[in-house]
């Protein structure tokens, strides 16, 4: 677990931003249960590719005329509750940190993963969510 005053520039990032900051099962929990609407998560990390590519990406991306009903975010290896309820909503992937989901009433319509984050600049991770909200919002 990293320090909370070491992350909270981080965490800041998404939450000054907008995007709900849950800290643990129960919030989560709250947020996914009887979900209506559209819902973006990312799944904060304190990687390299989260500042560059996946915090950004997903900002910029709400610039957009459509876009999520709500925005949420958990962040990996801090808030470890939080982190691990919102991955079981992200089954059948597999743990990935960062990652970015869009939710559709409560079923999962869009996923990127690290690997798809990795290496990738923050205005094509724009559009690839951009292209999904556009789908889906």
């Amino acid at each position: 677990m990293y320090p909370l005053e070491l992350v909270a520039p981080m965490h800041k990032d998404l939450t000054d931003f907008g995007f709900d900051g849950l800290q643990s099962a129960e919030e989560v929990d709250g947020v996914m249960t009887n979900q209506q609407g559209t819902l973006l998560v990312v799944v904060n990390s304190v990687c390299g590719c989260a500042a560059a590519n996946a915090r950004p990406g997903a900002k910029m991306a709400l610039d957009h005329a459509k876009k999520p009903d709500q925005t949420a975010t958990v962040f990996a290896g801090v808030y470890k509750a939080a982190t691990e309820r919102m991955r079981e909503y992200l089954l059948p992937y597999p743990p990935s940190s960062p990652s970015i989901a869009l939710f559709k009433d409560g079923q999962l319509v869009h996923f990127l993963e690290r690997h798809h984050i990795e290496g990738r600049s923050a205005e094509i991770i724009a559009q690839n969510l951009k292209m999904a909200f556009d789908r889906y919002c």
